[in-house]
């Protein structure tokens, strides 16, 4: 039987499409990144300068003590699907502010962003969360940056998104350290 060659054309076309599609939704979930960024650090200068006696010089004071963990969290199992493991830390290095996942491992999937959200339970509004960016990698350990200035009490959790299927991947309830 030999067929019209317009319809194999269509057909082979098709099948492209579709494999493409395929390969498009389904293999972020076969596909793993690992990105591994050291914690934040201040950096402080250390300086010869005379200093009155019984003070201690700022060069002095150590990096740690100007280090603070505001909260912190673990990633949630939303399904066999989607998911996550791992502490979340919200942190303030000096003046900065950063959100670090640490030694994280987590579902991936097509075009999926971070966000503080106002609620917690993995519910959230684009309308009133904090967007932090894309997710940087699904294994290991990374930093966002916050904007200077960010008032971050009103914020409850972190969620992981999945912006091409409006799905949640996982999230973290934020405890106060």
């Amino acid at each position: 039987m030999r067929g019209n060659p317009a319809i194999r054309i269509v057909a082979f076309a098709g099948a492209g499409l579709l494999a493409a599609a395929g390969w498009y939704l389904g293999a972020p979930l076969f596909i793993r990144t690992t990105a591994n960024e050291p914690a934040p650090t201040l950096a402080i200068a250390t300086s010869r300068a005379t200093v009155a006696p019984g003070v201690t010089p700022l060069a002095v004071i150590s990096a740690d003590a100007l280090t603070k963990v505001i909260a912190r969290g673990e990633l949630q199992y939303v399904d066999s699907l989607y998911n996550g493991t791992g502490p979340v830390i919200l942190m303030r290095v000096g003046v900065q502010q950063f959100l670090r996942f640490e030694d994280v491992a987590i579902t991936n999937a097509p075009d999926v962003h971070v966000y503080l959200s106002r609620e917690t339970g993995g519910r959230w509004s684009e309308a009133t969360s904090l967007y932090l960016g894309p997710l940087k990698a699904t294994n290991g350990s990374f930093n966002y940056e916050l904007a200077g200035g960010t008032d971050l009490s009103p914020y409850r959790s972190v969620v992981v998104w999945c912006r091409a299927f409006s799905v949640l991947v996982t999230w973290a309830d934020l405890r106060p350290a």
